[in-house]
């Protein structure tokens, strides 16, 4: 990592070093009517959650329940087309309505696993489920064991959102005067979408549910430092924050069984991209 960031940082300065060539800009001075995408990889952190599960013969919540994300680190996969969906990842494509606001449409593709043998607080019932796990729970210790339950959106967490931002370049007060060569950007902006997950989860002795299905909703906001290399390439990077619930998240075959939760997210994304005009 070290060695990437000196890399990255030397080859910003001699960018720089090259911007301070007066010619006027005309490709970058302006940005409405332009799209742009871009592809990359997040991490994600997940605020403590309760969770509540109900079906026809149980109806219980395990409280302040941990949850990380699944990273995969800088791997190939990221780039292979065969693979580029099982990483953390992000891919958007947006549109610039003026100058200074764009509007976009993407999927954030995190994971979610709840951290197993965490011991939580635990409310409800369960009746006839032949296991163990058979009881009334008040307040109860319970250790979340694999036979137990395991509840996972590794399929992810998929956050299919629409997002308004405004962009602004901040290019001059670097002293960068030829931002046809080297534009910076800050941007920040609200979003609001769906959650559609292909949850992994197991609970007690029932069969398994993953398929993708549409479980909730959820709103962010962002902030982050956008790059314009040559006029045409990106590099972004976002911190990104928001809320989720999902209200209708599928355990198992049976329609009847069904969890819910929500919580605060934190996401931080790097990705790489490209602006252009038709």
């Amino acid at each position: 990592m070290k060695k990437i960031f000196i890399t990255i940082s030397l080859a910003i300065s001699s960018l720089m070093a090259i911007a301070q060539d007066a010619t006027p800009n005309r490709y970058t001075a302006h940005n409405k009517g332009k799209f742009f995408f871009y592809w990359g990889g997040n991490r994600g952190y997940y605020s403590n959650s309760d969770i509540t599960f109900t079906g026809d013969n149980y109806n219980f919540t395990i409280k302040d329940v941990a949850a990380i994300d699944r990273p995969k680190g800088w791997h190939i996969d990221y780039i292979n087309p065969l693979r580029m969906t099982i990483p953390q990842t992000n891919c958007h494509v947006g549109y610039y309505i003026s100058d200074h606001y764009t509007i976009s449409a993407g999927v954030d593709h995190m994971k979610y696993i709840m951290k197993n043998n965490q011991t939580v607080k635990m409310n409800g019932y369960i009746n006839n489920s032949g296991t163990s796990h058979d009881g009334i729970y008040n307040d109860v210790d319970k250790v979340l064991t694999e036979d137990f339950l395991t509840f996972e959106h590794t399929d992810g967490l998929n956050y299919v959102v629409v997002e308004g931002a405004r962009v602004d370049d901040v290019s001059r007060f670097l002293g960068i005067r030829n931002t046809d060569v080297l534009q910076v950007n800050l941007t920040e902006g609200l979003g609001f979408g769906v959650l559609y997950p292909r949850s992994n989860t197991k609970l007690m002795n029932k069969e398994r549910y993953d398929e993708f299905h549409i479980a909730g909703i959820g709103v962010n906001a962002k902030a982050g430092l956008h790059l314009t290399l040559f006029k045409y390439f990106l590099i972004i990077g976002e911190l990104k924050g928001g809320y989720i619930n999902m209200y209708d998240v599928r355990t198992t075959y049976d329609i009847a069984d069904k969890a819910k939760h929500d919580f605060f997210f934190f996401e931080t994304v790097l990705g790489i991209g490209g602006t252009f005009r038709f």
